[in-house]
């Protein structure tokens, strides 16, 4: 297992920013990984995780204890069914399963990240989530000491969420197993309407599954959300803040500063989210609170692409790119009444 001290963790970041770890250990084996993690517990010395890095907000000061660089490598189909160590490249895993003429993590393509991160916040894109395909996650958990395996019930997923998410540090994922789908070539039936329009099929139809990423890829391209060294909008963590969820009671509100402030004909994006609650768009939010594509005029800026992707344009601090998310959260609940929340996760800093 590989050790660094006073180690830079910006590279690990898709950020690439924050400060240095005073430890930086790399596991490349499952034994490796809970052993480096019973070994900080005992000591009682903090602990920090690190997969791919696209869900993380360092601080400047860095990290004062050991950060766990997860690299294991695995995958394993079993006819339908897929297991991938929490190290391996999500994208490249996707690419394989379609390359294997399977279905259900297609439109999942292009997301940065490992496979290990993929049920903490149950991500999804696209009219995918990871928690449709997910039947058993296996975890180092530190309350107990041992090594576990959570059904997907267990898991308690919901929007961006999970158990997982709901206490944090306490599981540390080690492998992830799915049940996909053989539909002889096709993809799962289409669920987003983008990319329903793009491939020129009705929602609920099917396509080849090679297709439906390649579209998938195409979509996330043009609002730089695959990760490219060269373009600073890809410098970000994707999507900075989830799409709200509000009740009943709160989207009236909400509809009503809407119409106060654009227009009784304006009607914002709705979408159902379980009994009594509506989801809507984070990015439209953004948008017409005036915070548009490029917005800023310091080292940390939104997205030319996307709204919802705030970036490092090369010279960025932490601080920098948290007063940029502070000002936007700000003025969207100004002009809407709607907090937004940010969906990576933050270390040693608060938004």
């Amino acid at each position: 297992m590989q050790e660094l001290t006073d180690a830079p963790l910006a590279p690990l970041t898709t950020f690439r920013l924050g400060g240095p770890a005073t430890r930086l250990l790399t596991a490349t084996t499952d034994d490796e990984v809970v052993a480096a993690v019973r070994e900080a517990d005992a000591a009682g010395t903090p602990l920090l995780v690190i997969g791919g890095g696209s869900n993380l907000v360092i601080g400047d000061k860095g990290f004062e204890g050991t950060a766990l660089r997860i690299a294991t490598r695995g995958f394993a189909l079993d006819g339908t069914d897929l297991t991938l160590a929490a190290g391996e490249n999500w994208s490249d895993a996707v690419a394989r399963t379609v390359e294997a003429g399977l279905a259900g993590i297609e439109c999942l393509a292009g997301i940065p990240g490992s496979a290990g991160a993929t049920p903490i916040q149950n991500v999804g894109a696209y009219g995918q989530e990871v928690s449709s395909t997910i039947t058993e996650v296996v975890a180092y958990d530190r309350t107990v000491g041992e090594t576990v395996t959570l059904s997907n019930a267990e898991c308690a997923f919901s929007y961006r969420h999970s158990r997982f998410k709901e206490h944090p540090g306490r599981f540390v994922v080690l492998r992830v197993r799915f049940a996909l789908e053989d539909a002889g070539g096709l993809s799962a039936p289409i669920k987003y309407p983008e990319t329903a329009r793009t491939l020129g099929v009705q929602a609920g139809d099917r396509v080849p599954a090679a297709d439906a990423r390649e579209t998938v890829l195409k979509l996330r391209a043009g609002k730089g959300m695959v990760l490219d060294p060269e373009d600073h909008d890809t410098w970000s963590a994707g999507s900075f803040f989830t799409n709200p969820v509000l009740t009943e009671a709160q989207y009236a509100d909400f509809l009503a500063r809407v119409h106060e402030r654009l227009g009784a004909d304006v009607t914002p994006p709705a979408f159902p989210a379980g009994e009594g609650r509506v989801k809507t768009s984070a990015a439209w939010l953004i948008d017409r609170a005036g915070f548009t594509k490029g917005y800023g005029d310091g080292p940390a800026r939104i997205s030319t692409k996307h709204t919802l992707a705030l970036t490092n344009r090369g010279e960025a601090t932490t601080e920098d790119l948290l007063a940029l998310a502070r000002e936007v959260r700000e003025g969207v609940r100004a002009a809407f009444g709607v907090t937004l929340v940010n969906e990576p996760v933050t270390v040693g800093v608060t938004l």
